[in-house]
């Protein structure tokens, strides 16, 4: 079928982008808002937009049932959730389809088999992809030569309900704590314990699969740069590992994602052991990601026009043969928060927002000058993506775009990613995902 009005899910930046797409495409656009986000620049560009209730996310943007009649009023053949809210709702993705809407993403049921974490391990074991090594049956069959070991959460993602505890004495309440911190987060308490891997480097493969059976990689992303389990700073491709790792990568990335018949965009995530040279399955997100924008530089792939594509029942417009990485990308998430006062978010009103341009530069924002930021959403407020010839290059490429990067009225965590760029272990790729914790930037 020919999808040729969208109803974008979201707000922020991945609704512009995702609009941006659409207009290249020639598919006309619904933006949803809440009262908040009047003013949001989403809801300027797209042909049409509805309030759809008050800044609270469980009554706006959460509300599967007023989403579906939005896109049903206004005849939108398609909803595209973005990432984050409704993005991996098995529910939701369950609910367009009988509504007769089509869901941009996967069928609920790859949702739900990828979004328990428990089952995707056994999933990923049993397709022959490693997994990190499990401790079953809970706290009393922890030994003492296990630790450190690693809590994490059944069914969620983005470092809530996990925690790394090195000894027997801390393990009953960081437990507690991490059922706690996962039940209010996702509605589900579940967790499992894992050997903790110290010397980690996070890596994860893009992939795309249509309805044709065809899957293809288009690359890895080393994505390591993290605060508290939050990416900051990400790249493609990840120069720090082996060409013979980077091909098991991409083999069981593809291996996993054929074994389940998984469609549309997806993106496998692994663990390297950089002290092993070993890299083990975590999760995939069954959504675009934030970071998706460094693959597309270096492919010169749109990934979102791919995902629309495929709900249109078409075949993948590359086949693997077609796909090339050239060059080195990275990407800067600039968050509206206050390094120097321990990441305390800062809204408040933009008086002066000039974005930076150039050749090889991409902004995704949904900011300017005169706008609102508002406490109740996420703090991002923009990524900078930059493309050079090589990983040198792409560093200089985006401290000093960065630094012509200009926002007055907010503080921003600009000065820590320039001060990341600017530290001779980054520059060297001498870190993992605890890195930023162990240094005095």
């Amino acid at each position: 079928m020919k999808i040729n009005k969208i109803l974008i899910a979201n707000r922020g930046e991945i609704a512009v982008r995702i609009i941006r797409t659409c207009k290249e495409m020639g598919i006309k656009t619904v933006a949803v808002y809440s009262e908040a986000d009047v003013n949001s620049l989403h809801v300027k560009i797209a042909d049409e937009a509805f309030c759809i209730g008050p800044a609270a996310s469980n009554l706006s943007y959460l509300k599967k049932d007023n989403l579906i009649q939005v896109a049903q009023v206004c005849e939108a053949d398609a909803i595209h959730p973005g990432y984050g809210f409704l993005a991996e709702d098995e529910e939701f993705s369950e609910k367009c389809e009988k509504m007769g809407v089509v869901f941009i993403g996967p069928k609920a049921e790859h949702i739900r088999l990828m979004g328990d974490k428990i089952a995707a391990r056994n999933t990923a074991a049993g397709a022959g992809v490693p997994i990190i090594e499990g401790i079953e049956g809970g706290a009393e069959n922890v030994k003492e030569s296990d630790f450190p070991v690693l809590i994490k959460a059944a069914a969620g993602g983005g470092g809530k309900g996990m925690r790394i505890v090195h000894e027997a004495s801390e393990l009953k309440s960081a437990i507690q704590e991490a059922k706690n911190e996962a039940s209010a987060a996702f509605g589900n308490d579940s967790v499992y314990i894992e050997r903790y891997i110290q010397n980690a480097r996070h890596v994860e493969v893009q992939v795309l699969a249509d309805t044709h059976g065809n899957v293809i990689h288009l690359g890895e992303r080393e994505c390591s740069i993290q605060r508290r389990h939050q990416k900051l700073i990400e790249e493609s491709p990840c120069s720090f590992i082996s060409d013979e790792l980077r091909q098991k990568l991409y083999q069981d990335a593809v291996k996993l994602t054929k074994e389940t018949d998984y469609v549309n965009a997806g993106t496998i995530e692994f663990l390297v052991d950089a002290d092993r040279n070993t890299h083990y399955f975590i999760e995939m997100n069954t959504r675009v990601q934030v970071e998706h924008p460094v693959t597309e530089m270096v492919t010169g792939l749109d990934i979102v026009q791919e995902q629309i594509w495929i709900s249109e029942g078409n075949e993948l417009s590359v086949m693997q043969s077609d796909v090339e990485i050239v060059g080195h990308s990275i990407e800067s998430r600039v968050n509206a928060e206050d390094p120097d006062n321990n990441f305390m978010p800062s809204p408040g009103l933009i008086k002066q927002y000039i974005t930076p341009g150039g050749l090889g530069v991409r902004v995704e924002t949904f900011c300017y000058t005169g706008y609102t930021i508002n406490p109740f959403y996420d703090s991002m407020v923009g990524k900078v993506i930059v493309k050079g010839n090589s990983r040198e290059e792409a560093i200089a490429k985006l401290k000093s775009t960065l630094e012509t990067f200009y926002i007055e009225g907010i503080k921003t965590t600009i000065p820590l990613h320039l001060s990341i760029l600017g530290t001779q272990d980054f520059q060297d790729g001498k870190f993992n995902t605890k890195w930023l914790e162990t240094v005095n930037i």
